[in-house]
């Protein structure tokens, strides 16, 4: 992950949690964190614990988030080119430089400073909070074009969208992922809906000139519909797999069997119970490794009001 797309990703961030940028560069951020972004990255517990018992008006930190340092400290010690018309202007343009530089340096004494780079804790923890926040999202597609009057409106459908993890699990594993969305309207169901999601402008904010359809079905149905679905498809599979890992559990079984039960026939009364535990725990730690086992469950999931009645 090079500078570049780290600061792209902090920007999507600050973005998504409504952080107030003040100030940015190819190379930096100077941000006022929003209250949820305040409470995920400065561990003020105690204050955001005061906050909530008193109902006081948060006071959230001002940070300085350096995305490429190198960038960064050399644009800040050296002033801009001062244009060589006169020598009035180049003095003026010189002291604004300066005033930049020194501005910035006082703010940087002030402003707890952050560089961000792959691998860095704040960067880390960046990732932790949007993997948090980010395993349920609510968005809205942004209209490919504006409406021309004030008073002509868009419908807008509400979709469930949710990526499953499949796991098909014995002595080997194997995972796949599966993307579905179901239309909150009619109960219509897509497969593959992520890459219907990857082509279209999603943001967080409710657009202009757009109104929302009724939902026809709740939540939990409409997870339903994705469960029932995904669980035909399944049942469509070839399961020679979990026939080979059935056999191959046998034979482990019998290996063990084998193994145990001589030293169990042949064992004195004080060492023959601990013989028998041991062998049940080895049974069950083997029946674990190679049962063959299909599991389902949900990455994360969100609703996405798209364009148009579906």
């Amino acid at each position: 992950m090079n500078s570049k797309q780290v600061h792209k990703y902090v920007q999507r961030f600050l973005e998504a949690t409504e952080c107030s940028i003040l100030e940015k560069s190819p190379a930096h951020f100077t941000v006022k964190l929003s209250p949820a972004a305040d409470r995920e990255l400065t561990n003020r517990p105690f204050y955001w614990s005061f906050v909530d018992r008193t109902g006081s008006e948060p006071e959230t930190m001002t940070y300085l988030f350096v995305t490429d340092k190198e960038k960064y400290e050399e644009n800040l010690t050296s002033p801009a080119p001062a244009p060589a018309q006169a020598a009035n202007a180049v003095d003026a343009a010189l002291n604004r430089s300066f005033g930049f530089v020194n501005n910035n340096l006082a703010n940087a004494v002030r402003t707890p400073r952050e560089d961000l780079y792959f691998g860095s804790r704040k960067l880390e923890q960046l990732f932790g909070a949007a993997k948090t926040s980010g395993s349920y999202v609510n968005l809205f597609q942004e209209p490919e074009r504006r409406s021309s009057t004030p008073f002509q409106s868009t419908p807008y459908t509400a979709w469930l969208g949710v990526n499953m993890r499949v796991e098909f699990a014995c002595d080997r594993k194997r995972e796949e992922i599966h993307s579905y969305g179901v239309s909150l309207a009619t109960g219509l169901v897509v497969e593959n809906f992520y890459d219907r999601l990857k082509n279209l402008k999603l943001t967080p904010r409710l657009p202009s000139n757009i109104h929302l359809t009724r939902n026809g079905l709740s939540y939990a149905k409409a997870l339903g519909v994705i469960e029932t679905s995904l669980e035909r498809k399944l049942k469509n599979y070839d399961y020679a797999w979990a026939e080979d890992a059935a056999a191959r559990l046998e034979e482990e079984l019998d290996r063990i069997r084998h193994y145990y039960d001589p030293m169990i026939k042949h064992a004195e009364d004080d060492t023959k119970a601990a013989i028998e535990e041991q062998f049940n725990q080895r049974q069950t730690e083997i029946r674990w490794q190679y049962e063959p086992r299909v599991t389902a469950s949900a990455i994360n999931c969100g609703i996405f009001h798209l364009e148009g009645i579906e």
